[in-house]
């Protein structure tokens, strides 16, 4: 019984210290809009989408931020990453949709259809598209553990967080699976290091985001 208990006290340790590990590597990238430096690529990550093509809450928070910083001219590109991994549910598309009814052109879109997991988004960020140097968009909680995956594979990386309203009691529930999240991508991207889904011929972010256009 003392035996059980001592390991799971030692699992304890290990799960909030890695949290706590991902957090603060993270943490140090977090920036504001005006303060950012320039970069290759504003990423817009992905989140839920209503069944009528209704951006969430979070989402429209990070399209919003994400727009903002293209038109500062913090970018000359935006990769707007999520899940489109059926065809009754596109993230990716209804983002883009947004983005071009702002005046955006599509030229400037880029979509990345297999952004399923932030890891898988990340590492497309660079090795599909080929981006060095970008700014990663979406809620701080979310923010840290982005940056994190981003340095670890390499990529100059920095984040503005997109809060733009409270989210209500649902945040206790993503803060909770974001612990869990922090520690499940620190051993992908220290150990593991898989390759995502789908990988596949380069589309660099320099050219033109017609050529990820699937309709």
């Amino acid at each position: 019984m003392i035996s059980l208990l001592l390991i799971v006290t030692l699992l304890g340790v290990v799960f909030l210290a890695t949290n706590h590990y991902v957090e603060r590597s993270g943490a140090k990238y977090i920036t504001s809009p005006d303060k950012v430096p320039d970069a290759d690529a504003v990423i817009i990550l992905g989140a839920y989408v209503f069944p009528d093509g209704t951006l969430s809450c979070m989402l429209r928070d990070r399209v919003t931020v994400g727009y903002d910083l293209y038109k500062q001219g913090k970018a000359p590109k935006l990769l707007v990453s999520g899940d489109h991994g059926r065809k009754d549910y596109d993230e990716v598309n209804t983002m883009k949709d947004f983005i071009k009814s702002n005046g955006v052109p599509g030229q400037d879109i880029f979509m990345d259809h297999a952004g399923f997991s932030t890891y898988e988004s990340m590492y497309r960020a660079r090795d599909i598209f080929q981006a060095k140097k970008v700014i990663i968009v979406t809620q701080q909680y979310h923010l840290l553990r982005a940056l994190f995956i981003a340095r670890e594979l390499g990529l100059e990386a920095y984040g503005v967080p997109s809060d733009l309203h409270d989210y209500g009691s649902c945040m206790a529930i993503n803060e909770v699976r974001e612990m869990a999240a922090r520690n499940k991508d620190f051993w992908l991207c220290k150990v593991i290091k898989p390759q995502p889904t789908f990988l596949g011929e380069a589309i660099p972010v320099f050219g033109d985001g017609g050529a990820t256009d699937d309709k």
